[in-house]
């Protein structure tokens, strides 16, 4: 198995060479030259298969210039049962008689991103031994609030790595702050930046993209890379979740082996929802991938138009993890879509990067509609669903979930498809908790609690416990504590390699 990338200017890389380097030195994306592709046979054999087993199936082949030992020593390293639930760290919850819920926020930070980024580490110590060049790594993330968290707690105190997390000053929530600020670790830096998640992800994109900054780093021992979703050691972990929801749908007598299913995904920055298209082409059975989107809809008007264009309003959401006007793994899809046209899909970038916006051609665009439906979800559409979903069904959803469970609904209406359907829940409720509180109840009562007491509100109110990662954050020792302009994210990732 080898990788290239999806701008054609590097190829030949093996999954230890693309993990390390994170992105691809003509600013493409990492992509495998193949997919396996599983049979409806082949799922009946994985149906009584643990998420280990599952894990250790899917990776083997995708990263096969590891030993099927290390492969396992990796799972076995990141999904202990002290950070996910010993019997199942993404469990599924029937919502529904069309809707099951696939959580994934049951790890160390209470977010998706735990599923990918406690493996990651893992992948990358191990390609680090393999590759044995001597050089330190450099993790460099921008986050709009979890992957920030999720890398600052994979990471800390790796031998051999540094990690280097910026976030916008004001677009994430206090507990998402607070769980980056008090982060300890002898290796972890957290810089706050003045701007939106989109200033901290180009600056960040630029920095991956100077090669005098890189070649000078090189020179002094240091290789940079990403815990971000353009990082394929970081998405291909998110594959092995969508069919582990599939057979855990079938177990529970849902579906039967071979059945269609929809996938609904509240998305961003693309990745997770395109690892439930990279699902469906190693053989998952998926009838209709649902895009969701909040306020910042520049998805949903890609998938209904052919044209991104991000010169638009950014927009503050209760759904900060959402709010994105640059979904940089769409680039892959685009690769995937267009029969791994580089040509064109350096010209979209090429004109992303110097209008803010491209037109994909007839035919792209009508292979991308046959497989997905967008929609958005306005604030006072989350607000009431999250509301509806607990009344109805005593089922407490985060801001971000109850985004894809109200374009679900839209999509159930519009098509009348009766397909049972999985829908991603990427968070838990009390990490988003004074949203959630007002929606489902009188805003008043907690106008005057600060964030954290909302948490011992929430709690009180639902009868569900707060998780243990999030309890006295506010108590913790604030260690982080720098805010620059996205112009200086250059100087200080290098003031903080070389203190």
């Amino acid at each position: 198995m080898f990788y290239k990338s999806t701008r054609g200017g590097q190829s030949d890389l093996t999954f230890s060479e693309a993990v390390k380097k994170g992105i691809a030195t003509d600013g493409g994306l990492f992509v495998p030259s193949e997919f396996p592709v599983y049979s409806a046979e082949d799922l009946g054999k994985m149906a009584d298969y643990d998420y280990k087993a599952l894990a250790n199936e899917i990776f083997g082949f995708f990263a096969n210039d590891f030993t099927a030992d290390e492969v396992n020593n990796c799972v076995e390293n990141a999904y202990l049962s002290g950070n996910f639930p010993m019997d199942d760290p993404a469990p599924t919850v029937k919502l529904t008689e069309n809707v099951s819920v696939l959580e994934l926020f049951h790890g160390p930070t209470c977010a998706f991103k735990d599923m990918a980024l406690q493996i990651l580490p893992e992948f990358m110590k191990q390609s680090n031994k393999k590759l044995g060049d001597g050089k330190e790594i450099v993790i460099l993330t921008a986050t709009s609030g979890d992957t920030g968290k999720a890398a600052l707690e994979g990471f800390k105190d790796v031998d051999g790595i540094k990690v280097v997390v910026f976030y916008p000053v004001s677009g994430v929530s206090e507990v998402q702050k607070y769980q980056m600020i008090t982060q300890e670790g002898k290796n972890v830096k957290v810089i706050a930046v003045e701007g939106n998640f989109d200033d901290a992800q180009s600056g960040v994109k630029k920095i991956f993209g100077d090669d005098e900054f890189n070649a000078k780093l090189n020179e002094e021992g240091f290789e940079l890379s990403s815990a971000n979703s353009i990082n394929w050691g970081r998405l291909l972990p998110q594959i092995v979740y969508y069919f582990h929801g599939y057979l855990a749908m079938a177990r529970q007598g849902d579906i039967k082996i071979g059945d269609k299913i929809n996938v609904c995904v509240p998305t961003g920055n693309f990745g997770d929802i395109l690892a439930s298209y990279y699902a469906m082409k190693m053989g998952l059975p998926v009838n209709r991938i649902i895009c969701a989107s909040n306020d910042n809809n520049v998805l949903t008007d890609f998938f209904h138009t052919g044209t991104y264009n991000k010169n638009r309003e950014f927009k503050t959401t209760i759904s900060p993890a959402m709010d994105i006007l640059i979904s940089s793994n769409l680039e892959r899809l685009l690769y995937d879509v267009t029969g791994g046209d580089a040509e064109a899909v350096l010209g979209y970038m090429t004109s992303l990067n110097s209008t803010g916006l491209y037109t994909v051609d007839t035919k792209t665009i009508e292979s991308i509609q046959n497989i997905f439906w967008a929609a958005n979800a306005t604030e006072d559409e989350t607000r009431i669903t999250i509301s509806k979903t607990y009344s109805e069904h005593t089922y407490l959803a985060d801001p971000h979930t109850s985004v894809g469970l109200c374009v679900y609904d839209k999509y159930f209406e519009a098509t009348g498809d009766k397909t049972k359907t999985l829908a991603v829940s990427t968070a838990s409720p009390f990490k988003f908790n004074k949203s959630v509180a007002e929606s489902i109840s009188q805003p008043e009562k907690i106008q005057n609690l600060s964030e954290f007491e909302v948490l011992d509100y929430l709690s009180n109110k639902t009868l569900l416990p707060v998780p243990n990662p999030l309890k006295g954050l506010d108590k913790r020792e604030i260690l982080h504590k720098d805010v620059c302009k996205p112009s200086e994210m250059k100087e200080e990732t290098y003031k903080y390699i070389k203190s």
